[in-house]
């Protein structure tokens, strides 16, 4: 098997979110459990594997296996191995891929920005809206005080594939002294359908941009993601839920990362349309490395 490794939601090399590629005949043969035994060699937050380079219905069937599990659904890793779709099995610029994951196909675009920059964008499904939470019942397993969180508006579960938990924040000072209390945690999570919490605030550090965020979930072996696809889809959605900017309608740059040092940048769109919400995420993939799997 060919692999590559690129960056997600990535201004430039060695930052975003990394994520390792696998392609060839050998991905085919694959059991689950070897599928995920790579993934936690990789140890990256999420490895893919692009079972077949023939289409399937108009995409192309690809799993997603962070170091503990497979998920159904999660964004760098689409965006991702779109790209490496692209260049590695097309070889031309194309306009649109569809992936075949879990939740079904989801359509990954190719566009420019004002400023020329090549962006990828992924839909996603509709956001769905689950359980809330009191501040207090969260506040001890992030290591913050009541007054830190913004009650304007609720911590709530949100999927749109998977399940996240968005907990708005005031300040990115409340943001940055986060810290998850794992015994904590775990006795949170018993009751949540969702183990990621998201966190994010209205505060950025380039002014140009609207928010930063971060992203918890030690029970899918990932301590904190640099950059969450999947729950920014599901923060976009929340946006337009609550009307946060007095309107449905959303287009947001959101800051990632930071706090480890992996700087990352993601675009939301979102906008109600009758009963849902149409939400896309995109960003840049920036490739690093290629190599060969050993048998």
């Amino acid at each position: 098997m060919n692999f590559y490794i690129v960056d997600v939601f990535a201004e430039a090399k060695y930052a975003g979110n990394q994520l390792a590629v696998f392609l060839g005949e050998g991905t085919a043969s694959l059991s689950d459990e070897e599928m995920l035994e790579i993934a936690r060699e990789i140890n990256y937050s999420e490895t893919t594997f692009i079972r077949s380079e023939n289409l399937e219905d108009g995409g192309y069937d690809v799993r997603i296996f962070t170091p503990s599990k497979e998920l159904p659904f999660a964004g760098h890793p689409t965006l991702g191995t779109a790209y490496i779709i692209q260049q590695e099995i097309i070889k031309k610029a194309v306009d649109r891929i569809t992936l075949n994951l879990g939740v079904g196909q989801i359509p990954v675009t190719w566009s420019d920005t004002e400023t020329e920059e090549e962006l990828l964008w992924m839909r996603q499904n509709p956001p769905e809206f689950y359980h809330s939470f009191d501040r207090d019942a969260i506040a001890p397993v992030l290591g913050l005080e009541i007054e830190d969180f913004d009650d304007r508006f609720p911590i709530q579960e949100v999927s749109t594939g998977v399940p996240f938990i968005i907990t708005p924040l005031k300040t990115q000072a409340a943001l940055r002294k986060a810290k998850v209390n794992l015994d904590a945690y775990y006795q949170f999570i018993k009751t949540a359908n969702a183990k990621e919490i998201f966190l994010f605030c209205p505060e950025a550090y380039d002014p140009e941009h609207q928010f930063s965020a971060r992203m918890f979930a030690p029970a899918l072996g990932i301590p904190e993601d640099p950059a969450t696809g999947s729950a920014n889809g599901c923060f976009a959605g929340y946006l337009a839920h609550y009307n946060y900017f007095g309107s449905d309608r959303v287009e947001v740059q959101v800051e990632q990362g930071y706090e480890i040092d992996r700087p990352s940048l993601l675009f939301l769109k979102a906008q109600k349309n009758g009963d849902k919400i149409e939400v896309m995420v995109g960003g840049k993939v920036v490739a690093i490395a290629r190599g060969e799997w050993l048998n």
